[in-house]
């Protein structure tokens, strides 16, 4: 892999640098927003080989995630998502053994705006818990909808039967559908995250999606999801090198940019509870969709 060969080409360091910061950045404060960060790289750098220059940057987030947030993960939803997510992480290696350069450009175009859709998608659903808050809810409550989460789950507290859990106290017809409903959707999402991580690193908006649905709150979305990324990242790394995504070049590469990971850590941390969020997902959607298609039109 050539990958070091970019290190003579300033702009496109800086480029990749910027989406680097990006990635601290959307890992304590937005998660998916390193969707903008993915198109980076799969812009500057050949589309295959860009995979696995950027795991080991995501996994430096996910490390700085988990310091920030580890207190607020909610384990049980974990456990019941591994499954499935290891069966789309092994037909990803897979679609990616076979598949040459021009195949997975086309494919992480095609998925950045397959998850732009379901982002947009996301956004009209959760519209009036949007509305609601912006016109004045329940104080933690409404802050949280408004960040496009439900104000269920924070975390921190044991759920309490919903479908997303697959359980329910009171066994009657209606909690075991919802259980029934429920693990069919942990699987589906899964399984759909686990195949777009291994082939983009786009599981972001996949299992963003899933834990809104879910019901959980800001601190527990972000705990949860910094646990789940760090531990399909780092279980991802041996599938990586074996497919020669990740090498001694790769890592040279990733060692410069993984300083400037830090710093977008920080300002999301502090950012965190500052950000209009309606406008940033409208910027991050923007910035996907062109990505996308420039990967697509490339």
């Amino acid at each position: 892999m050539d990958t070091l060969d970019i290190t003579g080409n300033m702009w496109g360091m800086a480029a990749l640098a910027a989406a680097a910061m990006l990635v601290g950045f959307s890992k304590t404060a937005v998660s998916g927003a390193n969707t903008i960060s993915l198109a980076v790289f799969a812009a500057v750098l050949p589309a295959r080989e860009s995979t696995g220059v950027l795991l080991p940057v995501l996994i430096a987030g996910d490390v700085l995630a988990v310091l920030t947030y580890r207190r607020h993960a909610h384990w049980p939803t974990l456990w019941r998502l591994f499954p499935a997510v290891a069966v789309g992480v092994l037909i990803g290696t897979g679609f990616l053994f076979w598949a040459d350069d021009a195949v997975v450009r086309t494919s992480i175009g095609a998925i950045l705006l397959l998850m732009a859709g379901v982002t947009l998608w996301r956004r009209r659903s959760t519209e009036p818990a949007r509305t609601a808050a912006a016109t004045g809810g329940d104080g933690a409550g409404g802050q949280d909808a408004a960040d496009g989460g439900g104000a269920v789950h924070d975390g921190t507290e044991a759920h309490d039967g919903t479908a997303a859990d697959g359980g329910g106290a009171v066994h009657d017809g209606t909690v075991v559908g919802r259980a029934g409903r429920g693990r069919i959707m942990a699987r589906s999402y899964g399984v759909l995250g686990g195949f777009t991580t291994m082939v983009a690193n786009a599981g972001g908006p996949v299992m963003s999606l899933y834990l809104i649905s879910a019901g959980f709150q800001k601190l527990g979305f972000l705990g949860t999801s910094a646990w789940f990324f760090l531990i399909v990242n780092t279980a991802k790394v041996p599938f990586s090198a074996g497919l020669g995504l990740i090498d001694a070049k790769s890592l040279l590469l990733d060692a410069a940019l993984v300083v400037f990971v830090v710093p977008g850590a920080f300002i999301g941390r502090a950012c965190v509870h500052r950000i209009n969020q309606r406008l940033f997902e409208r910027l991050v959607i923007g910035a996907t969709v062109l990505g996308g298609a420039q990967l697509l039109l490339r």
